[in-house]
């Protein structure tokens, strides 16, 4: 099969990675891809957000099947455009990806459908907001209700900074039109998980559970990013917690998208915090989650290739998926500056030997005069494997050692920082 997946960054990486691996796969490209993913498939120029574009290129060079990665094209419609086109492709329809695209509707789908989630409120008005911010008082959680870079989401620690964090969505326009409407909750304690779950409409299947660390700096400090580094699984997620989560969770929502006429077919991805009161949801996505999926796809057992049809074709019941008995890490090598202002185009060294003890999968990279540099904030994601998982992050950060570029930065404290 000739396969095509769309994306440029250390997810896309991964699922190439692993597709790679799939004897059903004969040829494999990504658009746009990125240095790291064009040393194990072909990198097409087309924008991931141009949905007729990619279309036309599918149908013009033969593509059997479409692996839609990122949330933007899923949101746009990118799937119902190729599935239009007779190309089958793998990701939710645009109605099931507006459980991420748009975060009042999962919250009133939450609500409607009695799925554990924090108490919260939503606004179209500036003044309300505000007035509503005074009213609870703070700790409190303010998020953009559309789609901003998995930045889109401030937990202030006074009344002021949620204030300014309403206002710089609402009136100054920080993220578009995503900040035009507004989610206000309450704040939530305990650990947070995320669980990534493959779907096909009607059955889910859980993979192994992951942690994200979203603060750029040790000890959870500092701005959020897209995602530092991740660890699976954590030691958090017990089997009674998993047991809990699929019965109070991860089955119902699935009813809920399909009872609302929004079947949902692809990867979901729970994030979860685990309160006092049981587990509940943070948020949901519409894809593998970033770098989440580099730990987690680096457990699978399994042909990738194999799920991604099954839950196409609503058969995920029968699917052969084993994980391995293992715990993974994933680092990620940040420009310096990120999320922020940052440098791109520095040369970058150390790869090859970085690769000899681990999987490097390359998030912001290009090539340049035969060189691989820099090209984005988050850089690499350098991701190893133990048989525990304190030895799966020595083994990460010794991996990492070698690797090298102007202004590098990472947190020292992943999978210990909880």
């Amino acid at each position: 099969m000739n396969i095509l997946v769309v994306g440029s960054g250390g997810r896309e990486h991964a699922i190439c990675w692993k597709l790679a691996q799939s004897p059903k796969v004969t040829e494999l490209f990504c658009a746009p891809g990125n240095a790291g993913i064009a040393q194990v498939a072909k990198c097409v120029t087309v924008k991931a957000t141009d949905v007729d574009g990619m279309v036309s290129w599918a149908k013009e060079n033969a593509i059997d099947f479409v692996v839609v990665a990122p949330d933007d094209p899923l949101a746009l419609g990118m799937v119902d455009a190729l599935e239009k086109a007779g190309i089958p492709a793998f990701g939710p329809r645009a109605n099931a990806a507006v459980i991420e695209a748009s975060k009042a509707f999962s919250k009133e789908l939450m609500k409607k459908y009695h799925i554990p989630t924090a108490k919260y409120e939503t606004f179209t008005q500036l003044d309300k907001a505000l007035a509503y911010i005074e009213a609870q008082g703070a700790p409190i959680v303010v998020k953009a209700d559309g789609l901003a870079l998995g930045k889109g989401v401030v937990v202030a620690a006074t009344v002021d900074e949620a204030k300014a964090a309403a206002r710089e969505m609402m009136e100054d326009k920080k993220f578009g039109e995503s900040g035009s409407t507004v989610v206000i909750e309450e704040c939530m304690t305990g650990p947070e998980v995320t669980v990534l779950a493959f779907a096909d409409g009607e059955h889910v299947r859980p993979m192994p559970s992951s942690q994200d660390h979203k603060r750029a700096y040790d000890g959870n400090q500092g701005p959020n990013t897209g995602g530092m580094g991740a660890i699976s699984p954590p030691p958090q997620y017990t089997p009674d917690i998993a047991r809990r989560c699929m019965d109070e969770i991860f089955l119902p929502t699935i009813a809920a998208l399909k009872a609302e006429g929004r079947p949902f077919h692809g990867v979901i991805y729970f994030g979860l915090m685990l309160t006092p009161d049981g587990p509940k949801v943070v948020e949901y996505n519409a894809r593998f989650g970033d770098p989440e999926c580099q730990a987690v796809l680096s457990l699978l057992d399994s042909d990738l290739m194999d799920i991604f049809t099954a839950c196409r074709e609503g058969m995920l019941d029968q699917a052969d998926i084993r994980w391995k008995n293992q715990a993974a890490c994933c680092l990620v090598l940040a420009s310096g500056g990120y999320p922020l202002e940052y440098k791109k185009g520095c040369p970058i060294s150390g790869l090859d030997e970085a690769d000899r003890s681990s999987v490097v999968f390359h998030a912001g990279t290009a090539l340049k005069d035969g060189q691989i540099v820099t090209n984005g904030g988050r850089v690499l994601g350098v991701t190893a494997l133990g048989d525990t998982l304190e030895q799966a992050i020595a083994n990460t950060y010794a991996a990492a050692k070698p690797i090298s570029f102007q202004n590098m930065h990472f947190r020292t404290d992943i999978g210990r920082a909880f």
